[in-house]
């Protein structure tokens, strides 16, 4: 009798790794594509209000800002959060409209 060869796990491990790599791929491709599409479609407000509660019962607003995302330019932020082009100017000095980092905050408020 001729002896049987033993199959190892690589051989459906590999096909199942590529597998989930392009399901990786697409998920992260379509993701950016909606968020694209959303953010020139829409005029949804990515800010953040924050309210902080003491034991004393008083509220504390903190500082609105706005977390930029891939191809926001400033008066598109402007537009998306309501707030005048001048006043961000004001509230961010040192921020250049022409070098907007994705993940960078800008303040929209005192």
């Amino acid at each position: 009798m001729a002896k049987r060869r033993r199959r190892t796990p690589a051989r459906w491990l590999a096909p199942l790794a590529l597998v989930t790599c392009a399901v990786a791929v697409y998920a992260v491709v379509n993701n950016t594509m909606s968020d694209e599409s959303s953010s020139q479609g829409t005029t949804t407000t990515q800010s953040t209000t924050r309210t902080k509660t003491t034991s004393t019962g008083s509220k504390h607003k903190r500082k609105r800002t706005y977390i930029v995302k891939s191809g926001d330019t400033l008066s598109a932020i402007s537009i998306k959060t309501g707030v005048s082009l001048a006043t961000l100017e004001q509230l961010n000095p040192k921020l250049d409209a022409d070098t907007l980092h994705t993940g960078q905050k800008v303040r929209l408020s005192r």
